[in-house]
């Protein structure tokens, strides 16, 4: 029930918004752009799926060594569209990741941790861009104007960031399945399902210590690899920008970009950010200068590449479910 209410929610301060605005200089903004405008500003997803795609292969292990790029590429396309459109976080689809691998005879054991390993190495590389975007906007906009109260947020933000970051890896190496299992019979609560599979947790946490202990330099190029594949939204800034006619600035473009990351990861219980990620779009732009009617077109313009992904995700997604049935 609560997710019905915050999906409404969303749309009516999206709608709100737009009327606010003037749905007609919407339209006069959005007219500007053709369809070969719309096709090159999809160009930066796309690069940013490959290479986070590849930041995902290089976690995987032995067994999985035989499934090609594509198919990595598709699985997590269709775990992504689960991400995209249900408020878990934005984990919701890794289970599915794994699972789909399962059915390319990958263990589940080693599925779920490369999965695992993929998720903390995508947090990282999106920490050091989220840093580096507050950095840059304190740079480009200055403190001058702004609140003790704005400056504490953002430090508060900033530590929040790092230490659930440090947390997250220190309890992998410590065993996060395990870890859970013990602190929910601590707390008195016995799930069978995870009672029953306590041998195979272990074994998850062992497999995901041994990808820390003995290969480091993978773990590192993971999480430089999905460091590019963040900076690819900078990309998808600058170019947006650039087409509504406004003035081209790259560390702007990098800290809207990293900023915009950090307001959709902080809305993650709204069914996909509805909303809240406009309207923080529209503020962002307002605060680096441009017009109202800049930031709303480049808020639903980013909404039409998260169509046009869910579209292309759901198409993998059944095609992986047709490959299943035929060799079942």
């Amino acid at each position: 029930m609560l997710r019905y209410l915050l999906l409404a929610v969303g749309l009516l301060t999206l709608g709100l918004l737009v009327w606010h605005i003037g749905p007609g200089n919407i339209v006069d903004a959005a007219a500007q752009l053709g369809p070969v405008a719309l096709l090159v500003i999809l160009i930066p997803s796309v690069i940013m799926y490959a290479v986070e795609a590849y930041g995902w292969k290089v976690t995987l292990g032995p067994s999985a060594q035989h499934i090609p790029f594509w198919l990595v590429l598709a699985i997590r396309t269709a775990g992504e569209v689960v991400n995209m459109t249900t408020p878990t976080a934005y984990v919701g689809g890794e289970p599915l990741k794994a699972y789909l691998l399962q059915k390319h005879r990958v263990p589940m054991v080693e599925g779920l941790a490369s999965v695992v390993i993929a998720k903390t190495t995508m947090t990282i590389a999106q920490v050091l861009f989220i840093l580096l975007g507050i950095a840059l906007g304190f740079l480009i906009l200055g403190a001058q104007g702004s609140s003790g109260q704005i400056v504490a947020a953002t430090l508060l933000s900033i530590g929040l960031l790092v230490f659930g970051t440090a947390a997250f890896v220190f309890v992998q190496r410590r065993g996060l399945f395990t870890w859970i299992l013990e602190m929910l019979r601590k707390l008195g609560l016995r799930i069978g399902f995870l009672e029953a599979r306590e041998d195979k947790l272990r074994s998850l946490d062992q497999t995901i210590l041994n990808f820390y202990t003995h290969h480091q330099s993978a773990f590192y190029c993971s999480t430089g690899l999905y460091f590019l594949g963040w900076l690819t939204e900078a990309l998808e800034v600058f170019v947006v920008i650039s087409y509504l006619g406004g003035p081209d600035d790259l560390l702007s473009a990098i800290s809207i970009g990293a900023l915009s990351v950090f307001i959709k990861g902080g809305t993650f219980f709204i069914p996909g950010s509805l909303g809240a990620q406009d309207g923080g779009n529209l503020l962002l732009l307002q605060a680096f200068g441009y017009s109202d009617v800049t930031g709303i077109t480049f808020a639903l313009l980013r909404r039409f590449r998260e169509l046009v992904w869910i579209g292309i995700g759901l198409v993998c997604l059944a095609m992986l479910g047709k490959g299943d049935a035929r060799q079942a």
